[in-house]
């Protein structure tokens, strides 16, 4: 009798397991790099076709939409040129000579800069982009100047590091990293005149 309840405890304490684990060898959990990725471009505003349907253009509405007097900034155009998970990234050197480095998602640079914005003008245009492209990818160094005012001596120079992928039908700027020109870092001589056409 003992051996006959010991029997039928081992019974139903190893069927549900033996159960489980033959449901589990029936239905395989993917590993993490075959399961479905979450769309990049989701929650991203509509973008106007002629902001995104070239290099040129893309990188042409990135300074047009950050430049103009005091006041506001068309933010959900800004937006729209973004993949919705891009980064923005100053570097630089404070006085002690120390590194610094300010990371910003999209939204982070709109609060940011668009605070300042507000208060003070500001017009920003590339002086040479050099681009390469490989594949969906391509990476332009921009080198920039930026002004208060059109037509005033630039107060800062520098280089924008610009990530740019190319979807099949449109263009996202991924990230952007930039380093702006100092006494110890100046612009490289091919960098700070655009070339004659």
């Amino acid at each position: 009798m003992r051996t006959a309840a010991v029997t039928l405890a081992a019974t139903l304490f190893f069927s549900p397991l033996a159960s489980a684990q033959s449901s589990a060898a029936a239905k395989p959990v993917a590993p993490p790099y075959q399961q479905p990725a979450p769309d990049p471009f989701a929650g991203a505003p509509a973008a106007k076709p002629a902001d995104v349907d070239s290099l040129d253009h893309i990188l042409a509405a990135l300074y047009d939409v950050i430049s103009g007097p005091a006041g506001p900034r068309d933010w959900n155009r800004f937006r729209s040129l973004f993949l919705p998970s891009g980064r923005l990234t100053a570097t630089g050197k404070n006085p002690d000579g120390s590194i610094r480095v300010r990371a910003l998602g999209v939204d982070d640079y709109a609060n940011l800069a668009g605070a300042g914005f507000l208060k003070n003008g500001f017009f920003e245009n590339a002086i040479v982009n050099r681009i390469n492209t490989y594949g969906q990818v391509t990476q332009v160094f921009s080198s920039y100047e930026s002004r208060h005012n059109p037509g005033e001596a630039p107060f800062s120079r520098g280089i924008n590091s610009i990530q740019i992928l190319n979807d099949g039908h449109r263009f996202w700027i991924v990230s952007i990293l930039w380093d702006s020109e100092r006494p110890d870092n100046p612009l490289p001589k091919d960098f700070t005149k655009a070339p004659n056409l």
